[in-house]
Formats: C-alpha cells, structure tokens, sequence
C-alpha cells in the first residue's frame, strides 16, 4: 500500500460518532499523538489503523482508498474550467485528496448548473436533434450511478448467477425460452422485419426478437425480458434514487436489466474462472460463452465481487465521430467530459484496421499508466447495401495488473519509454508539447510560435 494520508476523511469519521481524539486513539490502540498526526496529513494512514478501524467500526475500507482520486481530479478540473477557473493540478488534488464530498459537491452543482442550461437549450429550440428524450446530463448520471458502485451490481449478480447456473451448460438459449414458457407463459417468435431488437406483446404473451439476432444475441434479449419480469421490484428499489431525475430512472432501469441480462448468460464465478484461465483472452471466453466480442469486454467490467474480484477494467465503445455510447469502469482511469477524448489514444486506431485487436501502453498526466486493447466491431442488420453500424471497442487495466493479461506478452512493462502519453481531453490536458493538441488547455494563455496558426478560427495555411 503506497503512501496515503486521509486525516480529513478519518476526522469526519471521528466527529460523525461522537469521538473524542482521546477516546479514538484508545480504541484504535495507538497514541493521541500519534492520531493527532494522522489528522493533521503529518503521517499517512497505515494498513495497521486501517485494518484495527475496518474490525472496531465494520467500516467499508474503501471510503479511506484513494483509488477513485484520479476521477475526482479530472471532473473537478473540468467542472472549474468549466466556469473559467484552472487551479494547479496540486491544489485540484489536494481538494479532491483531503475533501472528496466537498469536491463531489463542486462537481454535482456543475452538472446541474450545465443539465439547465442543456433544457433551457432544449426549450428555445436550439438543439437540432429531434425526438431527444433524455438530456446528455441523465446519461451521465446512470453512468456515474454505475461508476460509483465499480460497476457491480450484487444483488442483480447473485440473482441472474442463479438462474444462470440451473440452466443447462451449453444451451443457454434453450433453457432460457422453457423458462419463459413455462413459469410466465410467453412465447418466443422471431420478426424479420422488426426495427427493434425487442418487443413485448403482454396482452397475447408473445416476445418478438428481430431477425437478424444470433444465438448469444437472442439470449441476451430474453434475459433483459427476464429482468423486467423476475426482478421488477429489485430493479425498481435500485433505480428508485433521488440523486438522479426521471429521465436517469428510466435510463437506469433499462441498464440495471441489462446487467442482470449480461450476468445470468455469463454466470459470474464460471464467466470468472474461465476469464484467469485463459488469461483472459477474449477470443477464448467468446467462443466459450457462444457470444460476442464487446458482450465479453463489458461483463469483464464489472467482476469486482468482494470475495472473488477480477482485474479491475474501464470499459468504452466509440464510434468513429468520437461519441461515446458505452462507458463502465471498474478502475480509477477516466476521461474528461468536455472537449472530447485524447486522439492518441489506441481506440481511434481500431477503425482502420479492422479485425484486429491492438495493443497500446499509455501514460496519463498524473503519471498512472494503463494497458489498454482496442478493436472495432460491427453490427449488421440488413442486407446487401445496408448501412453498417461500426463501434471500436476498449478494454484497460491498470499496468500493475497487465501481467495477468495475454495482451501483454511480449511487452516490456517496466520501460517506461513505451508509453502514449496520452490525456483526458485537450481542454484540461497539462501536456503543452502534445503534437495532437486540438485546444489550448481552458484559462491557460496560448503560446504559439510566431506564425502557427494552430489554434486560430481560421488557417488557411493546413
């Protein structure tokens, strides 16, 4: 355990339960002085106290991990470059280190500060987009919903592992349909020319699946069905969260029964012993499973159980403009929300080398350093000239767990000269000689050499 000193977050704790420094130190079996120390950020927080804390107060030891710092910082700088403020990333971090909830509290009023200003955009009839039903800011909040349980869900784990495990091995599709036929009465019938890729008929008790699913595909739709009916009050008491506004509820319905959907045709501890195996090759767990490429990389995402965790993993899916349709994180890495992703990233490349799966080391500014695998994937719904949907799909890990991964053989991990340095976004990114740099970082002066025109409205000269 490296270094970490906590004294704000262990003084909260103390004053939240009535504490005396004294009457702490006596419990905790060390000196006053030396909690005073401990309070004050003179000495770190050891495992020791950690542990002696964890067993007298049954405390969550994650509330004193410093894991999520990383994504603190960057949303805190966003949100104060938001309003025109670029404090030095040691006082960013210091805020975000020692005053998380203050930090969270910072973030939350500029997300609801930029979800009204959004909806006032939305009334004057400014937004293009017709039809939109939810304002970005509500994607967000499932997302952070998500984020913030490491994007594991235990009560939907344990029930869909339970379903998951009675069904027959191998015929996952199969007992999925007599389970639905015979506990809730409900067919199954393929549409060819259905639009959507599900639809329910609860008056005749038909489900209608699209045509042109496969096998794991048809699967996952029937256990997202499943959800809504097996697990309709769980899914209700989960979503039923004051935090996030009506149009978060519905979006969190729907992404808590897809992660039921994805956790009962992936049984956790076999989709788990199955992932160390192979040394997680996601080849091998795909054809193990009967399914897809990006349905393996977004359940590797979410294997955090206490007593049986995978390697952490942050999830993405992108497409080629650079929009991010998926994002589930297991791990501390996170990009920026304005100004878009870093274009050196490794996920970008995917789309021009398709069918491959590429490798990449990349450093962020902090200095934390990930490995990350991207390849692109595509849907296909018609036939011959219809569109394609593409999607590059990423898959990182922080580099201390890169070794339990078969994407890392044949790298040279400890050579720090391999590493992208990649960043969260132009608009934040401390990088200044960065040779992609797409904007000067927000509240910083611009330097340029004479005659660049880099950042400049209009050059005619690229």
């Amino acid at each position: 355990m490296s270094k970490v000193y906590m004294g704000v977050r262990l003084r909260r704790l103390r004053e939240e339960r009535g504490l005396t420094q004294a009457a702490l130190a006596r419990t905790l079996e060390i000196s006053p002085s030396y909690l005073n120390q401990i309070e004050q950020n003179q000495r770190p927080l050891t495992v020791p106290v950690l542990l002696k804390l964890n067993a007298v107060f049954e405390l969550d030891v994650q509330i004193f991990a410093d894991s999520e710092g990383a994504r603190i910082i960057t949303d805190l700088r966003a949100a104060l470059a938001d309003q025109g403020l670029v404090p030095s990333l040691a006082e960013v971090r210091e805020l975000a280190t020692n005053m998380p909830e203050i930090a969270r509290t910072i973030i939350t009023m500029q997300s609801a500060l930029r979800e009204t200003a959004e909806r006032a955009d939305l009334l004057a009839g400014r937004l293009s987009e017709p039809g939109q039903r939810a304002a970005p800011t509500a994607f967000e909040a499932v997302r952070d919903w998500f984020y913030n349980r490491r994007n594991h869900v235990p009560e939907l784990d344990a029930a869909a592992e339970a379903i998951g495990g009675a069904l027959p091995a191998g015929a996952m599709l199969a007992g999925l349909i007599d389970r639905l036929a015979g506990r809730h009465g409900i067919r199954v019938t393929h549409a060819p020319d259905e639009t959507r890729l599900r639809s329910f008929d609860r008056a005749a008790r038909i489900l209608r699946l699209a045509g042109h699913l496969d096998a794991g595909q048809q699967a996952f739709q029937i256990a997202t069905q499943l959800a809504f009916i097996e697990q309709e009050d769980m899914i209700a008491r989960l979503s039923d969260d004051p935090a996030i506004g009506p149009d978060g509820r519905a979006l969190l319905r729907i992404g808590l029964a897809n992660y039921f959907a994805g956790a009962l045709i992936l049984p956790y501890r076999a989709f788990l012993e199955t992932a160390e195996s192979t040394a997680y090759d996601i080849d091998l767990i795909a054809r193990r499973f009967a399914v897809g490429f990006e349905t393996i990389c977004h359940r590797l995402s979410t294997l955090q159980r206490p007593d049986a965790r995978g390697v952490p993993f942050f999830f993405v899916r992108v497409d080629r403009a650079g929009n991010i349709s998926k994002r589930q994180s297991a791990t501390d890495f996170h990009f920026s929300r304005i100004g878009g992703t870093c274009p050196l990233w490794n996920v970008y490349e995917a789309f021009a080398r398709p069918g491959e799966i590429l490798r990449q080391v990349a450093q962020m500014p902090d200095g934390r350093s990930y490995l990350w695998i991207a390849r692109m994937v595509r849907h296909r719904r018609g036939g011959f000239g219809a569109p394609d949907k593409t999607f590059a799909i990423a898959l990182g890990c922080d580099l201390a767990h890169a070794e339990k991964l078969v994407y890392a053989r044949g790298i040279d991990l400890k050579n720090p000269a391999i590493a992208a340095r990649i960043g969260p976004g132009c608009k934040i990114c401390e990088r200044p000689a960065c040779p992609q740099r797409a904007f000067p970082t927000v509240g910083r002066p611009l330097a340029v050499n004479p005659g660049e025109a880099r950042f400049a409205p209009y050059s005619g000269a690229e």
